[in-house]
């Protein structure tokens, strides 16, 4: 299953993935049956599973990509969050993960604790996610951290990590990138991006990246440009202002801005417009998106067509 999902993603132009988010609940039974509603794990390539993102509490990420996995047979992408866990904790859920078939993981540093939702909680932060990458490297040698042999070894574990979209200066940007492609990463999922010059300036800083990075696997690693659709002023106002690494467009805030002024259906009408000509030229031009929607599954089918 993982080989053809990297075989995909290496070769093919039509990868598309959504991004899931497990529920503060104990079961993904609703997400999964929204999913089906809309024939989404028909149309796309596979699926990710975050890991408590904003330090919010949510069901396991590893254990929702499990049962998304399974459910669908569908490739899925475990997120891994550095800030909850320490050397041991990792090594352990990859190994188990492993033994169920799980063998693709994003490394995150993850979002500050002091985000949670949780009274008092305490991130557990030994290193940021270049050392979530150094232990895949190692397990995928059949050694521990420690240079242990493992027995059995674990099957072929692929490597993501995330970037930024956006920089005032893209050269350190770049300079990220090839850390993260030096420490093994096969693929780099993008913070969304809003337009085709945007798109363009990261896949030519991406392939420089290739060329000055030391580690074998770089030269077949590829760039997956995030989407994140929007449909509201308010959240592209939110995401401009807010969100660090991504920059939205004047004229696509502009666009929204003016649309918000008649009403919600045409707010919606036209967001979904521009995201849909974002996601189409991205397609075209490169093949490899990820999608991000706080599960509207619905919305997710309606870009993919």
């Amino acid at each position: 299953m993982f080989d053809k999902f990297c075989d995909i993603l290496c070769k093919d132009r039509d990868f598309i993935t959504v991004e899931v988010n497990p529920p503060h609940g104990a079961s993904l039974n609703a997400l999964l049956e929204d999913i089906k509603k809309h024939k989404l794990h028909e149309k796309v390539t596979g699926f990710s599973c975050t890991d408590n993102p904003l330090a919010k509490l949510k069901m396991s990420g590893v254990l929702s990509a499990i049962k998304l996995q399974q459910e669908f047979n569908k490739p899925v992408i475990a997120t891994m969050s550095m800030r909850d866990k320490n050397k041991l904790s990792l090594q352990s859920t990859l190994l188990g993960a492993n033994d169920f078939d799980l063998r693709c993981i994003l490394a995150l540093t993850g979002d500050p604790a002091k985000f949670s939702d949780q009274p008092e909680v305490k991130g557990v932060l030994e290193r940021d996610s270049t050392l979530l990458l150094s232990i895949i490297y190692h397990l995928n040698r059949g050694l521990d951290y420690s240079n242990k042999e493992l027995k059995p070894a674990p099957k072929p574990i692929y490597p993501f990590a995330v970037s930024n979209s956006y920089a005032r200066d893209m050269s350190k940007l770049q300079k990220r990138i090839v850390k993260k492609l030096d420490y093994g990463a096969r693929a780099i999922i993008t913070q969304p991006v809003y337009n085709m010059q945007n798109a363009k300036e990261l896949l030519e800083l991406f392939e420089e990246a290739k060329t000055m990075s030391i580690r074998d696997t770089a030269k077949d690693a590829q760039l997956v440009i995030g989407q994140f659709p929007i449909v509201a002023a308010r959240t592209a106002n939110f995401i401009d202002d807010k969100v660090p690494g991504i920059k939205v467009p004047k004229e696509i805030i502009d666009e929204m801005n003016l649309a918000a002024m008649d009403g919600k259906e045409k707010e919606k009408e036209v967001g979904f417009a521009l995201s849909k000509a974002i996601f189409d030229d991205v397609m075209k031009h490169h093949g490899k998106v990820h999608l991000m929607t706080h599960n509207r599954f619905d919305l997710c089918a309606e870009l993919i067509g």
